[in-house]
């Protein structure tokens, strides 16, 4: 068995060299392997966001880019709604009393714009102004996927998004609401 054991691991590393090679090509396939490998790395997510996010991965595989987008926001705003309910929503209600009628994400999801929500980024000290108006980016980005209009994103753009996604859900990791001192 050693013989085969050592044939396996050279196709194995024969597989990833080649994508490596082959991901520097603009259309190659590799590229999604590529970014999947880079998601196998992330390992914050609950499972239906991970499910979210393993399910535009699939999309970008088969061509579908509009949906890889929306996917993988969906992904990214469970992931980002959770930390805004670590605390019970107490920093939220009490930067938003007005909010204060939501007695549960799902209410907040339900009666808030997701702009609004992303808006509690800075605020909160859970991202900074750059990297909120970044997130808003994002989101417009989705929005132009999920809605008729004549956005057609192609494979680059479409990996660009899925690895923007990726690298806010590692920044975010672990962040909770913090309230600015009075």
């Amino acid at each position: 068995m050693p013989q085969l054991d050592d044939l396996v691991g050279r196709a194995e590393a024969f597989k990833k060299e080649a994508h490596s090679l082959f991901g520097q090509f603009e259309s190659a396939p590799s590229r999604v392997i590529q970014l999947d490998e880079s998601y196998q790395t992330l390992s914050v997510l609950n499972l239906k966001q991970d499910e979210l996010v393993r399910q535009a991965l699939r999309c970008v595989e088969h061509g579908l880019y509009r949906a890889a987008h929306v996917m993988a926001w969906a992904g990214f705003m469970d992931f980002y709604e959770e930390i805004l309910q670590s605390d019970g929503l107490v920093a939220v209600r009490t930067l938003r009393d007005k909010w204060d009628h939501c007695r549960d994400i799902e209410e907040l999801r339900e009666y808030r714009a997701e702009s609004a929500l992303l808006d509690l980024a800075q605020p909160l000290q859970i991202a900074s102004k750059n990297e909120m108006k970044a997130l808003h980016s994002m989101l417009n980005k989705r929005n132009q996927c999920a809605h008729p209009s004549s956005f057609a994103p192609d494979l680059n753009s479409t990996l660009g998004f899925l690895s923007e996604v990726l690298h806010y859900l590692k920044l975010l990791a672990g962040k909770v609401p913090v309230l600015p001192a009075p």
